[in-house]
């Protein structure tokens, strides 16, 4: 099964249609949603008037551009932003001084969006990945038994080692506690690397998930075209699209 999901459902007007527009044309099969940003209100309407089928997109690396009415949580999440952007390695360390922070915004992110779709998220994954933080991972913030977005997938050699080897103990961590997909891919880098004729001949025999931002201009003409609807097709006879579909 192949999950194609757009990141940044809420973020900005233009992220949200451009999103939408390939969800009508089946090219999207599923979107992750920002709450307290500028277009959250809207695209919740939006999800209400189409069948999308949506997760929540965790933000702690990003200023809240929408007005979430509370300094606390505000203070918190600034305090979590600025730590996690310090340096490319501060997602991997444990901050105990910033436990509570962590906590708070992701609280309040999981009541904000059961408040905008009066529902839980279908699945959780993170902007900028940073779901995958120690924080957020050693302290257990997101709800036991949620689908969750794991690391990158790679094939042999396209990383070092150490660094796969710390991808997998993330992994494995994560799937004592939810539920994975089987891999996970970026479409850009899975196009320009020549390598996406590899995930979709995955998707036959096991659930991968595509990450997409159709804001990019590249992206957008590619999901919406015949060449990509075509491995849609193709794959829909192998697979159903429902997002019930899962491992543990």
């Amino acid at each position: 099964m192949l999950i194609v999901n757009a990141d940044d459902w809420g973020r900005s007007p233009a992220e949200t249609d451009a999103a939408l527009q390939c969800h009508q044309s089946r090219s999207v099969t599923s979107v992750s949603a920002m709450v307290f940003m500028a277009d959250s209100e809207r695209a919740a309407s939006l999800a209400r008037e189409n069948p999308v089928d949506i997760g929540l997109h965790l933000n702690f690396s990003e200023p809240f551009s929408g007005d979430p009415g509370s300094a606390i949580l505000l203070d918190s999440h600034r305090k979590v932003s600025a730590f996690l952007i310090r340096n490319k390695y501060s997602q991997l360390i444990y901050n105990p001084l910033l436990r509570e922070a962590f906590a708070c915004s992701c609280r309040a992110q999981l009541e904000e969006f059961h408040r905008l779709y009066d529902r839980s998220p279908s699945r959780i994954d993170g902007h900028h990945h940073m779901h995958l933080c120690a924080n957020v991972v050693l302290s257990q913030l997101i709800p036991r038994g949620m689908t969750v977005r794991r690391h990158f997938s790679f094939w042999p050699g396209e990383k070092s080692i150490l660094n796969r080897a710390y991808r997998d103990s993330v992994n494995w961590w994560l799937a004592r506690r939810y539920r994975l997909r089987d891999y996970f891919f970026d479409l850009t880098q899975s196009i320009e690397e020549k390598k996406l004729d590899r995930v979709l001949t995955l998707a036959k025999s096991s659930d991968v998930e595509l990450m997409t931002h159709p804001i990019v201009q590249s992206e957008m003409e590619y999901l919406i075209g015949d060449k990509f609807r075509a491995m849609q097709q193709e794959l829909e006879s192998c697979a159903s699209y429902s997002e019930k579909s899962f491992v543990s």
